[in-house]
């Protein structure tokens, strides 16, 4: 048999042999948890929550978020459950995340969308930020030459 053809042959009878690498495998997919929901989501909207809505949103807001339950309910749910604002003075307290200033702004629907110059926890939108709400971890970030760490909790707990 000619050797040009020999190894491409044996290349091609080794794949066949084993399909399995090829093949999908459901221990390597990850198994999707159903996100429960706290009863809080399932009271109205506050007026703060309504403008945080309406700043993120503006002219689009019943459209993408009022106007349809279920991405209402896990709007509330990011802004009632799931966003913890901690103050942690302590240097060796803190560990070192991403800072607020780095993470991009959710400017899609309102084009002159702008950061806090000056932070304040009580009045902080987190729709404001394209944080990762929908990872399966949680993930920590850092307010800019503060003490104030915001804390995405994951839907997935």
């Amino acid at each position: 048999m000619n050797k040009k053809l020999l190894f491409p042959l044996l290349l091609v009878c080794a794949f066949l042999a084993s399909p399995s690498l090829f093949s999908q495998s459901n221990k390597q997919q990850r198994h999707q948890k159903t996100v429960t929901y706290k009863t809080n989501v399932n009271n109205p909207l506050t007026n703060v929550e309504l403008a945080q809505i309406k700043e993120v949103y503006g002219s689009t807001a019943n459209s993408n978020i009022l106007n349809k339950p279920q991405r209402l309910k896990d709007i509330k749910n990011i802004l009632r459950n799931r966003v913890e604002i901690k103050n942690i003075p302590n240097p060796s307290d803190q560990k070192k995340c991403t800072l607020l200033s780095e993470v991009p702004l959710m400017d899609y629907y309102v084009a002159n969308l702008e950061r806090e110059t000056n932070f304040n926890p009580q009045n902080f939108n987190p729709l404001k930020y394209l944080f990762d709400f929908y990872s399966y971890g949680s993930h920590m970030y850092r307010v800019d030459n503060t003490n104030y760490f915001i804390i995405i909790k994951s839907q997935h707990q």
